[in-house]
């Protein structure tokens, strides 16, 4: 076995060398090329030239990414998607590749292919009519006067989630104007179309079977009719509601949700409303967008969104595993920092939370109105690691999010990661979700996150709260033993996630639910020592626990079966000798793959920084048990829960 020790202590030098001066630690969040052309034809919409470096090198990001079939995929070694395809095609024509170009008349042949531009998602369909390519009208209806629906009715704005909130509030905007950005005859895409796009009608339709979506399919076909009976000077108040909503949600330098998409629709929806460019709200959305480009080399890509708060977080618990003080200089630096961006303003959470005290963590730089359960949970047990339990300065700041996450859960007994009970599912049939993903359910990932938390303060299995959450997660349990992956690719990671909860909460490693998923988790180690997992697995669940080893996703089994007590099992040493042999000369590990999860099926992310602190996580755990010490974690496990007095009756009966 190559030296454990100096491979633990490259890592932590490198960390050490790249923590920026204010104390944290930021790593590229990439997704597939959607985001970077949806950059490219928002600058055109707005009317703004790209210059012409700018443009070459997301010309190369995009072409680097296009399959030998002319194709672009939504996530690494996946097949080609129509959707994805459409945008590049697209965005490279905007920019000024002719469709005579060798790589475009490929991409041209693959998209009609598979059904031509008529067969994208409906945000792909969205930007088409943005441009005057397809009629507004074979867009679901989404009609303004949504705003003024009450809460009681089958649909309302906080039934939704946070990202499908903040992207459609200003989607609404567009809607109800139908502007169309006049294109250049070459730049126009009709040799998309396997029919003329001017004779396109109903895109979405009925199946047989499935009553829901086609009750929404007519009701949607029904609105499209009546919509223009609509009084304007009603649709004229849905606007100017839906314009201060969008107006009060983008004030911070964050931006809209501080999520692409939302912040590019809110934009829009201003430019549409006449603000002009030196406006102070256009300023500064369009500053928070420009600053999601990251350039390697010489191409560049736009991210949806970035993590620092995510990274800090994570990176500081593996510091701490690896054996680094808790009174180091970045161990310190960080926990200032952190500090320094908990959230004590009301966001949007408090709809079905209203008597909840603010006091939590956001992913980003910047999101007040939309803090989450997962930083939250992980930020606080980074604190708890790095021994802030002793200093008196933070105890009220932690008894803050503490309380906030108790009482974010739902009723089913799990956590979502930014609302309360946000699980209407019949509205994932509606033909505006087509994604499948415009709700914000409680996930197993998440709960047993929040399980390991509250174990770490002290609780046990009567505190109702955790009670409610194990039973959650032995529901949800899959037929394999595993636990299905909400925000990490797929099984693994979810299961690694509840294993890591249960064993903190003190849950019996040996019990026939516990035992069936750690045998599940050593039944999918690669024979190189590695364990992958391929996003196509969200698709079909055949393939859960399979594809290529990565550095990420090998750390995740590894977390899970060391928690298990299988530190000595020939599963775990082939996994550790696999990390060590795939080490780079710069203490870190080389991943392309995506294993992040941003919605199943639909769109994945490539952390660049969990090939390179999960697996130091994983080392220094195991470094650490196989020493006979315990895990860090461990250290500052309480006997009895510090914040009970705290948690009234309301909070613990919920």
């Amino acid at each position: 076995m190559k030296n454990l020790k100096q491979a633990i202590v490259n890592a932590i030098n490198r960390f050490i060398i790249i923590q920026k001066k204010e104390g944290y630690w930021v790593f590229d969040l990439e997704a597939d090329t959607t985001i970077t052309s949806e950059y490219i034809i928002l600058q055109r919409f707005l009317g703004k030239e790209i210059e012409p470096d700018l443009k070459n090198r997301l010309s190369r990001y995009i072409c680097s990414k296009q399959l030998p079939d002319g194709g672009w995929p939504i996530c690494e070694k996946s097949a080609a998607n129509v959707s994805a395809s459409v945008k590049a095609y697209f965005a490279l024509k905007l920019i000024g590749d002719s469709p005579e170009l060798s790589h475009m008349a490929k991409a041209r042949k693959l998209i009609l292919s598979l059904g031509g531009a008529a067969n994208v998602n409906v945000f792909t369909r969205i930007t088409l009519a943005l441009f005057g390519q397809i009629p507004w009208h074979t867009a679901p209806a989404m009609p303004i006067e949504i705003m003024f629906l009450p809460k009681w009715f089958f649909f309302h704005i906080n039934k939704v989630s946070y990202w499908s909130r903040t992207v459609m509030v200003p989607l609404l905007i567009l809607y109800a104007k139908r502007p169309i950005c006049l294109l250049r005859p070459e730049e126009r895409v009709p040799e998309l179309f396997l029919k003329p796009p001017d004779n396109l009608f109903h895109l979405d339709h009925c199946i047989p079977g499935h009553f829901c979506r086609n009750l929404f399919i007519l009701l949607d076909r029904i609105l499209k009719r009546i919509e223009r009976l609509i009084p304007q000077s009603v649709r004229k108040k849905g606007i100017r509601l839906a314009q201060s909503w969008t107006l009060d949600h983008m004030q911070c330098k964050g931006g809209l949700g501080a999520i692409f998409p939302a912040m590019a629709n809110a934009v829009m929806a201003l430019k549409v409303l006449g603000y002009p460019d030196n406006h102070p709200d256009m300023v500064r959305g369009i500053k928070a967008i420009n600053d999601l480009l990251v350039t390697h080399g010489n191409k560049t890509f736009c991210q949806p969104c970035v993590s620092p708060i995510w990274d800090t977080c994570l990176i500081l618990s593996a510091l701490r595993e690896a054996g680094i003080p808790s009174g180091h200089q970045s161990v310190t630096s960080a926990i200032d920092w952190l500090f320094t961006k908990q959230i004590f303003v009301t966001g949007d959470w408090s709809t079905n939370g209203s008597n909840l005290e603010p006091g939590s963590w956001a992913f980003q730089f910047e999101n007040r109105f939309y803090p989450d359960v997962d930083d939250t949970a992980m930020v606080l047990m980074a604190m708890l690691r790095a021994g802030v339990l002793n200093s008196d300065k933070y105890k009220e700041k932690i008894k803050r999010a503490v309380n906030w996450i108790i009482v974010m859960q739902s009723s089913d007994g799990g956590w979502a990661a930014f609302d309360i009970d946000n699980n209407n599912i019949y509205l994932n049939n509606i033909p505006f979700a087509d994604h499948g993903a415009l709700l914000d359910p409680s996930t197993s990932d998440l709960t047993a996150r929040c399980i390991e938390l509250l174990s770490m303060l002290g609780y046990r299995h009567d505190f109702p709260p955790i009670a409610r959450a194990l039973n959650f997660l032995q529901k949800n349990q899959e037929e394999t033993g595993a636990w299905y992956g909400r925000w990490g690719v797929n099984y693994i990671y979810g299961t690694w996630s509840v294993i890591m909860g249960l064993r903190q909460v003190g849950e019996d490693m040996s019990l026939p639910y516990v035992r069936k998923a750690i045998e599940w988790l050593k039944s999918c180690q690669n024979k190189d020592g590695g364990w992958g997992e391929t996003c196509d697995s969200y698709n079909a669940s055949s393939l859960a626990g399979k594809g290529d080893s990565t550095a990420s996703q090998t750390a995740w089994a590894l977390l899970g079966l060391m928690a298990a007590g299988e530190v000595k099992s020939s599963a775990v040493q082939k996994g550790v000798n696999y990390l060590l042999s795939t080490q780079n000369a710069q203490g870190g590990w080389d991943e392309k793959l995506f294993t992040g999860t941003g919605f199943p099926r639909v769109f994945y992310l490539r952390y660049h920084g969990y090939s390179q602190y999960f697996p130091l996580w994983a080392l220094g755990v195991y470094q650490r048990l196989s020493q006979g010490q315990i895990m860090c974690q461990d250290e500052i496990r309480l006997k009895k829960p510090i914040y009970s007095r705290a948690m009234g009756p309301e909070v613990c009966d919920r």
